[in-house]
């Protein structure tokens, strides 16, 4: 009996590694697919990337020097092979804009304010979502507990870009409990504001399916166990009956990242705070074609990596998904 409980277990941990190695297999593949798109897309589409960069009042001589910069004079194969080669040594080129400093270096420093705004939205959601939905499928607000439904149900259709604005005046402009989230001395006050008012609308989401989660759970054999033991009410939810219902709840946060990143970037340059979205959107305005393309690539790739992640904890924890 043992030798199988132990085989069980090894092939059990065999499935989970499996599946791990298939989604980061699968998120390369797609972070290659996404970034031969960018490539493609800025050196198919109509015009001369290097006539919208230097204007139509540009000498010939300068717009050639720009092209041989680019390496738009060579092929379109042997510019993507060096493509290839930089996005494997993460090298896009050096930035037009700012020349001696590399595009990399610019999507880096871009980089960790938009993966910390982010994590901090994930993790407010996360925490307002579980407990919004504790209190809609729990009996602690009794019959009053549908009203905690129906507000989750109204966030999560209300887009992010109307009602950031309105609580940004009321909060931070109009009775100034709250710092303006792109005030660059607010600091990690700034980043919370920030953070709390784009992960609304996914904490919403996270309320509604584990309400949903947690109503299947509510009359299961075990959580009657709980309550026989004599467990108090908070724990007999917290610990016995919220475990079994995380599943769904990672599965619509995994789901809601891309919706989520893309939110930080329009709250970066809806609210002027620093991190990819103001990149991208300043890269292209001054039409810098490394940094554009850099910032991207990066953009896709966090999304990518970080939904592979989510999906990979998922898996772990939840036997039902490696099947």
């Amino acid at each position: 009996m043992r030798g199988e409980a132990g085989s069980r277990r090894a092939s059990s941990r065999l499935r989970a590694v499996a599946a791990v190695t298939a989604r980061a297999v699968e998120a390369a593949l797609v972070v290659v697919l996404m970034a031969s798109l960018v490539f493609f897309a800025l050196r198919l589409l109509p015009g001369d990337p290097a006539r919208l960069l230097l204007g139509d009042e540009a000498a010939p001589a300068e717009v050639e020097a720009l092209h041989r910069k680019l390496g738009l004079d060579r092929p379109l194969y042997v510019q993507y092979a060096h493509f290839l080669r930089g996005l494997g040594s993460l090298d896009f080129g050096e930035s037009l804009r700012h020349p001696g400093a590399s595009a990399g270096a610019q999507v880096r420093e871009a980089i960790g304010p938009t993966t910390a705004l982010a994590a901090t939205s994930v993790g407010l959601a996360a925490v307002l979502g579980i407990g919004a939905a504790l209190l809609a499928a729990g009996p602690f607000l009794g019959a009053r507990r549908k009203w905690v439904e129906r507000v989750a149900v109204a966030v999560a259709a209300t887009p992010l870009l109307s009602f950031a604005p309105l609580l940004t005046y009321a909060l931070a402009a109009k009775l100034r409990v709250a710092p303006l989230p792109g005030d660059p001395d607010a600091g990690a006050g700034g980043l919370l504001f920030a953070g709390g008012l784009l992960s609304l609308p996914l904490a919403a989401q996270v309320a509604r399916v584990g309400r949903a989660a947690l109503a299947e759970v509510e009359h299961a054999p075990f959580l009657a166990v709980a309550r026989a033991k004599g467990n108090p009410l908070g724990r007999t939810w917290l610990v016995h009956a919220l475990p079994p219902s995380l599943g769904p709840v990672m599965a619509v946060v995994a789901s809601q990242l891309g919706a989520l990143l893309g939110g930080a970037v329009v709250l970066e340059r809806l609210f002027e705070r620093p991190g990819l979205g103001t990149l991208i959107l300043e890269a292209y305005a001054a039409r810098d074609l490394p940094v554009l393309e850099a910032s991207i690539v990066a953009a896709g790739a966090l999304f990518v990596v970080v939904q592979t992640l989510a999906a990979a904890l998922h898996a772990a924890i939840d036997p039902r998904v490696r099947r």
